[in-house]
């Protein structure tokens, strides 16, 4: 059973490796807005359509003093051909033992075309300038999901 988080509470802080294989802490980005997402794998239909939506939005995420990363279980390489392919302005993180997408709770049973497997549950979580949780959405539609977190941030 997996624990969802609550806007307010303090976002869960992480270590992670990045696209480009530097590593990255949440505390990093404190005094800034964060948003993350959650997607299960790299250069699928719905990942893409999501992780273009984060792309068109880039600039209005940017004026809102915020910036955005995008997390799944894929490696370093593939998150390298991903960023790159579709021209991905911001930072993807590497989750492959989803230690993140568990603290956050979106790690989980899933169900496709009749097969039960662990996975990523599609997400996003807005988190201010203190490391606070101020959006916290489970399970979004993939060309939803920009739009809601840039929403979720005043």
């Amino acid at each position: 059973m997996r624990t969802e988080l609550a806007a307010g509470s303090p976002a869960p802080t992480f270590e992670a490796k990045t696209d480009s294989g530097d590593t990255v802490s949440l505390t990093d980005y404190r005094g800034q807005k964060v948003v993350l997402y959650f997607y299960p794998k790299d250069d699928t239909p719905g990942c893409t359509t999501q992780s273009c939506g984060f792309r068109d939005l880039h600039i209005d995420f940017e004026e809102k003093n915020a910036v955005v990363f995008g997390i799944s279980p894929d490696g370093q390489e593939s998150h390298e051909k991903f960023r790159s392919k579709f021209d991905l302005p911001f930072t993807l993180l590497v989750d492959e033992d989803h230690t993140i997408a568990e603290a956050y709770g979106v790690w989980g049973e899933r169900t496709m075309y009749g097969r039960t497997f662990m996975g990523i549950h599609r997400s996003h979580f807005v988190i201010d300038e203190d490391g606070n949780l101020i959006e916290v959405s489970y399970n979004v539609a993939p060309a939803d999901s920009p739009t809601g977190a840039l929403a979720a941030i005043s």
